[in-house]
């Protein structure tokens, strides 16, 4: 696609992992040309962070999957050419991101107030785990000891259950949002002033904002703790029945917020006990469990025709096998193939958006290490 919308613009990653560098993904898909600052030999830490140790054209599949459509330029930070060489950079670029420590930037000469002296329209997007400062600053930031450290691992599972996580890095993909609206937001800023920005984001403050109908709902009634269902299935710690999943004679169902009694009709119980919408929450449990005793005598397809064909919010509850398979998930064009650099295919999701009507599709693999040092030195150091 040509024109896009941040074609032009030179962002430098200094983000290793996930939360900054999915955000350079981000803008990589819409045309930015993302170059990841990577020591010499190694890289990033990223490549050898393997989700079940999977490699891939010797980085892990995850690194793959979250630094395509990117480039990479090789420094040693701490050699004097080198990070002269990365300030002639600097005074070049629209953006740059890093997650380093607090105080990391500051003893090689490139945090913020010094990155401004050099480039004063620079976008300077930072990630930490807790924030610069208080007592969290130099805890490790990382997305599952976040989920448990925030409260969000009481949130899932049923009464009976302990602390329960999500099964993926749901903090790191919620920080990454934020951070490339941030981004977004700061330049549109500098588009009107001609000034840069320091944007800050943490994994704490991204949580919190993960779960403000929670928190909000928590701090006002009473801080009383969110209530987990004791029916294995209940899908929400502060929404009333029908909300959850149920097993059905070939499947899953699941049933999301409704009219109880009307739900009730629907699959053959009577509606009378169900009128005072008020205690659909206070009689949760109960009702859950009077509903599973029905909605497991029919299959999953019946079930949801039935309700439906009634207006109720209901879905079938597909694993990947399923849903690869159903028509709502192929015209989403979703997948797209990445061709490697060692000659081989990754098969990998595409960029969620949309421009002028046309999906975003990128086939530039993640870079080896330094591949595009030689080439970035002629486009910009050069001169």
């Amino acid at each position: 696609m040509d024109n896009k919308p941040l074609e032009g613009l030179l962002v430098l990653e200094f983000s290793q992992f996930m939360a900054g560098p999915t955000a350079g993904l981000r803008l990589a898909d819409l045309g930015a040309r993302v170059v990841k600052i990577e020591r010499p030999g190694a890289g990033e830490g990223g490549r050898q962070i393997a989700i079940k140790n999977i490699f891939v054209d010797e980085s892990s599949l995850v690194f793959h999957t979250i630094n395509r459509n990117k480039e990479s330029y090789a420094a040693n930070l701490k050699d004097e050419n080198d990070l002269e060489n990365i300030k002639k950079l600097i005074r070049q670029a629209d953006v740059m991101t890093h997650n380093f420590r607090p105080g990391v930037m500051e003893k090689i000469g490139l945090d913020y107030e010094s990155v401004r002296k050099i480039n004063p329209k620079m976008i300077y997007a930072t990630v930490t785990g807790y924030g610069n400062e208080g007592p969290w600053s130099k805890k490790p930031g990382q997305d599952l000891l976040v989920q448990s450290l925030s409260g969000l691992s009481w949130l899932s599972g049923c009464a009976q259950d302990g602390p329960v996580p999500f099964g993926l890095a749901v903090v790191d993909m919620y920080c990454a949002t934020h951070l490339t609206q941030g981004i977004l937001a700061a330049l549109l800023k500098r588009a009107r002033t001609q000034q840069g920005a320091l944007v800050e984001v943490s994994l704490l403050e991204s949580v919190l904002d993960m779960q403000f109908e929670m928190l909000t709902t928590h701090v006002n009634d009473g801080r009383k703790l969110p209530q987990r269902s004791a029916v294995r299935g209940a899908g929400h710690a502060y929404l009333s029945a029908p909300y959850g999943l149920y097993k059905t004679l070939d499947g899953y169902l699941a049933l999301a917020m409704g009219n109880v009694g009307h739900i009730a009709e629907t699959i053959g119980l009577s509606s009378e006990p169900y009128q005072d919408a008020s205690t659909w929450f206070s009689r949760r449990d109960e009702i859950l469990e009077a509903f599973a005793t029905v909605l497991c005598q029919k299959t999953t397809s019946e079930w949801v025709s039935r309700l439906e064909s009634e207006g109720i919010w209901c879905g079938a509850v597909n694993d990947y096998h399923r849903f690869f398979e159903e028509q709502g998930f192929k015209e989403t064009g979703m997948l797209q193939e990445v061709s490697l650099q060692d000659g081989t295919a990754l098969t990998t999701t595409r960029s969620v958006y949309q421009i002028d009507g046309k999906r975003l599709y990128a086939d530039k693999p993640a870079p080896k290490v330094g591949q595009h040092t030689a080439s970035i030195v002629h486009d910009y150091l050069e001169n």
